[in-house]
């Protein structure tokens, strides 16, 4: 059974900058694709960012596009997402998720339904 918890979340200012982790734990996920989606109140889940097996390849919404990076460390088989100039609109609470199963589970994806495992979050709150 793969376990996934998140730190790093938080209150922060509009501009401001936060690193979430994701650590798991259970199983190796080296050969896997992992990602970051996320909630708010009212509006249904949003993919942020997605990495690679080897992090060779990533992909993130346009939203966050040139603000968020995401990286993993296959070691300590953790995934990371640094979130730079924060606004408002980021307010959420941030899971990180991992492929399994048949199909490309190497490869980055925006879709969730392609995930797994999920974490249960960490709340990032940004005021204005």
């Amino acid at each position: 059974q793969v376990q996934l918890v998140e730190s790093g979340g938080g209150l922060v200012q509009a501009g401001d900058s936060l690193s979430l982790s994701c650590q798991a734990s259970g199983r190796t996920l080296s050969s896997y694709a992992m990602g970051w989606f996320r909630q708010s109140p009212g509006k249904g889940r949003e993919f942020v960012a997605s990495i690679s097996w080897n992090g060779g390849d990533t992909d993130y919404a346009d939203s966050v596009q040139g603000r968020f990076t995401i990286s993993r460390d296959s070691a300590k088989n953790a995934v990371y997402l640094q979130m730079n100039s924060l606004k408002p609109e980021d307010t959420a609470v941030y899971s990180c998720a991992v492929r399994f199963g048949t199909g490309t589970y190497w490869q980055p994806s925006a879709n969730g339904d392609q995930y797994e495992y999920w974490g249960h979050g960490t709340r990032v709150t940004v005021s204005s």
